[in-house]
């Protein structure tokens, strides 16, 4: 049985007046990338919603799968604790197969840190817990009787640095460089923290459903293979030195991909991977192959870049194939 599950961040996907590019230039560009893609399971971020507060809508998702298969595809999104969707970020998956249950893992359910700032004007004088702001998707997808896949859609804290108050001139400009170093420590604290969290998901995934749990941590982690948010997902015993853990091990799927093409965003003309297909060894068995759809990216960080004059995402779909029995 082939399944083809896929993750892409879609950046900023919104409609409304005075929203540029034009939502029409976006759907004619992305909606052959998702053709493309051709999922059985899709994990969206980024998706903006639309609509008054109490009654807002995934109106700029459904006009881009308009015409085609991910139409009809079974629907879960992050929501507000009030049930409400988020204006901005939400997360999407979409699946051909029934969703069987759903949870939102909020950044409360989890470890938080406390915190004081360094560098904040006025000076900061409490200990606060660190919070981050992006939830995460749990679903279990039931793709033949009796077998599920355990499927977490995350969107992880990008590696722009956080506000400290009274340290920026304004939306670009920080005052002190050691300002700015301490947003981006924070920023590293929220990401890492975010991946602990998903880490203790997983693991207690593997204690519920046991070893063999077919397992998948998908989505945009802003993160690369080497770097500690990764490798707290993964796990590799040559971290933990502890080979009981072996069984616990989750593999980046884009590993079966050579170095010159495993990157899913531009930056400064250098690749990096920051989107991730991340399996327990179970599910591991089944995969045939990985996609990155990398060919047209444009590069996010190039001279005069302004999201207004790309109508396609600054991410690549990366896409994997099993072959189930």
């Amino acid at each position: 049985m082939p399944l083809r599950i896929a993750t892409f961040n879609l950046e900023n996907l919104d409609d409304g007046p005075g929203v540029r590019p034009a939502l029409a230039e976006r759907v004619q560009i992305m909606r052959p990338q998702l053709e493309r893609v051709a999922a059985d399971v899709l994990c969206l971020q980024e998706v903006h919603s639309q609509g008054p507060a109490g009654a807002r809508t995934l109106a700029a998702l459904d006009q881009l799968l308009a015409g085609t298969t991910y139409a009809g595809f079974h629907r879960q999104s992050t929501s507000t604790v009030s049930g409400e969707l988020y204006d901005q970020r939400n997360l999407v998956t979409l699946s051909r197969f029934p969703i069987v249950e759903t949870r939102i893992v909020r950044p409360g359910d989890g470890p938080r840190p406390s915190y004081r700032m360094a560098t904040a004007i006025p000076a900061d004088t409490t200990t606060s817990p660190l919070e981050w702001e992006r939830p995460m998707l749990y679903t279990q997808i039931e793709f033949a009787a009796g077998r599920r896949l355990h499927l977490v859609n995350v969107h992880f804290k990008s590696k722009l640095a956080s506000n400290i108050p009274g340290q920026k001139i304004d939306n670009h400009t920080w005052r002190t460089v050691s300002a700015w170093a301490e947003g981006s420590f924070i920023s590293a604290m929220k990401r890492v923290g975010q991946s602990l969290q998903a880490r203790m998901l997983i693991d207690t995934l593997f204690d519920t459903h046991g070893l063999d749990a077919l397992i998948m941590a998908a989505g945009d982690f802003n993160a690369q293979a080497d770097e500690v948010s990764l490798k707290a997902i993964c796990g590799p015993v040559e971290e933990t030195g502890n080979p009981a853990h072996a069984a616990r091990v989750m593999v980046p799927c884009e590993n079966n991909v050579p170095d010159s093409a495993r990157y899913s965003l531009l930056h400064l003309g250098v690749g990096q991977m920051l989107d991730h297909l991340i399996v327990s060894r179970p599910l591991l068995r089944y995969l045939r192959g990985t996609q990155i759809h990398n060919e047209a990216l444009p590069d996010e960080s190039g001279a005069f870049r302004q999201d207004t004059q790309f109508p396609e995402s600054d991410h690549a779909p990366v896409v994997a194939e099993f072959d189930l029995p």
